[in-house]
């Protein structure tokens, strides 16, 4: 959590989600995890479409990869709401990687708070693999396709 004047944590809200997640991710160049890291529970675990972590480390370890594979990282946040523990927010993540074109992610955000405020849980949901291949011509259709056929 962020810490004011008395080096107090301030509370996580759907205000402070939107200010500060939004400074995470510009349209500038590399994203900045630093200022919310502070957010998060030194046993966060964090569960998204491909991977699985716990800790802290780790997750810090996997934001950096991230910013590594990416030119650009851009997100903006459409909708947040909170009740009690519970945090959710409706995101579009527009990608810019190193070979292929911008791609934009739809998505979703479950945040589930430590009793201290913090950030104990984080689920990402998404169709990774979807949306990355929406901007590439030959595997969109193919993708499609097969999802439409085995899944639709």
């Amino acid at each position: 959590m962020q810490r004011n004047d008395q080096n107090r944590l301030t509370e996580l809200d759907v205000d402070t989600i939107y200010s500060e997640w939004s400074k995470t991710y510009n349209r500038d160049g590399k994203p900045d995890w630093s200022h919310i890291f502070p957010y998060y529970h030194d046993n966060i675990m964090f569960h998204d479409s491909i991977q699985k972590i716990h800790g802290i480390d780790p997750f810090k370890a996997m934001c950096a990869r991230l910013t590594k594979r990416c030119r650009s990282l851009h997100m903006e946040i459409l909708n947040v709401t909170k009740n009690s523990n519970i945090i959710m927010f409706e995101w579009i993540m527009t990608i810019k990687f190193r070979i292929f074109p911008s791609a934009p992610m739809y998505g979703s955000t479950r945040l589930t708070l430590h009793e201290n405020g913090q950030i104990l849980e984080q689920r990402d949901y998404y169709d990774l693999w979807g949306d990355i291949y929406n901007g590439i011509p030959i595997y969109r259709r193919i993708y499609r396709w097969f999802m439409r056929v085995f899944f639709g």
